[in-house]
């Protein structure tokens, strides 16, 4: 069976033409650093709000800042972290013995957009028995003979668990919305070709997405979805991080420049799934990823005030009969 190319970071492979398009990336590219958009302002950590990020009604990207005015430094982004990090490392054990509640953690952006570093700073502290990181990949022969929902039911949460979807279901209304072609690989019936795919098509996928969240938040799983909101500037001047420091040569790939070149493409897509799958049960927050530092810390406190609210989750108390006979149990270990 063909490889079918589903996502884009899996071209990594580079010959003549590779090299020719860096080059071309490299000249085009170099000049002085554009300002974000910003129209938030903040002062210190202690005052971001997750609320502040989270879709409220149709959403513009193009009117949603990249970086915030945040009066504040390094040190302090990640004091504040740090912070989060211990309080939710406490209440995930008790999640995990309450054993009733599960997360789905969603992340999406762009290529450079930060998400495999956030995974490493926001969720560090966690046990490693209570979350689960998956990252999509090309489909497979296998996955490719089920709708495209299946390998991501195979991927949620246990109860009691954490499950973080470092790119998601989403990629079937992004990538493949960019590139139509990458459907055939599917095998539906009455696709043969690319004019097949309607627009009704992808209303569809939108709707199935819809009922899939609603479906799992029902059984008890919370869903969150993060949008790293990172301006094509902040992008530009990451990938040349990568070409220019040779411990990071190994994440580059020249696929990404032709992904870049369709970025209108993206935001528009973008938009289009944010506004038809934002919902009370499974809601979009746009995270201003141009400093990464900020956004690993919105992502953070949304987490923990979202398990903070659930206010059943308490650590279970021992059954009646063993906790009476602590006493007993502690002398036999003494001897």
């Amino acid at each position: 069976m063909q490889r079918h190319p589903f996502l884009f970071s899996a071209l990594k492979h580079f010959d003549k033409l590779s090299v020719t398009l860096v080059e071309a990336e490299k000249k085009r590219y170099s000049g002085k650093r554009e300002t974000a958009p910003t129209n938030i302002n903040i002062e210190g950590m202690k005052n971001i709000k997750p609320e502040d990020f989270r879709v409220k009604g149709k959403v513009d990207l193009s009117k949603i800042p990249t970086r915030l005015a945040i009066d504040t430094d390094k040190e302090e982004e990640t004091l504040a972290l740090d912070k989060v990090q211990m309080k939710l490392s406490k209440k995930q054990d008790a999640m995990y013995a309450h054993n009733r509640h599960a997360f789905l953690v969603c992340l999406q952006g762009m290529d450079t957009s930060g998400k495999d570093s956030l995974i490493r700073e926001v969720f560090k502290e966690f046990n490693p028995r209570g979350v689960v990181i998956h990252s999509f990949k090309t489909p497979n022969s296998t996955e490719l003979e089920h709708d495209y929902l299946w390998r991501h039911y195979l991927a949620l949460p246990e109860k009691g668990k954490f499950a973080v979807f470092n790119r998601t279901h989403y990629e079937n209304v992004l990538v493949t919305r960019v590139h139509p072609e990458y459907i055939l690989f599917e095998n539906l019936p009455g696709i043969e070709k690319v004019e097949d795919i309607t627009p009704q098509f992808w209303a569809n996928r939108m709707e199935q997405i819809n009922n899939f969240e609603k479906h799992i938040a029902q059984n008890g799983t919370t869903i969150l979805k993060f949008y790293f909101h990172m301006s094509k500037e902040e992008q530009r001047l990451r990938l040349l991080k990568r070409l220019e420091n040779p411990e990071d040569n190994w994440k580059f790939s020249a696929g990404d420049l032709k992904e870049r070149e369709r970025w209108d493409d993206y935001m528009r897509y973008y938009e289009d799934a944010i506004n038809s799958t934002n919902t009370d049960y499974a809601p979009w927050y746009v995270v201003p990823a141009d400093d990464k530092g900020v956004a690993r810390y919105i992502v953070a406190q949304t987490i923990w005030e979202k398990l903070e609210s659930l206010t059943d989750i308490t650590e279970p108390e021992l059954d009646p009969k063993v906790k009476a006979n602590i006493d007993v149990y502690r002398e036999q270990l003494k001897g």
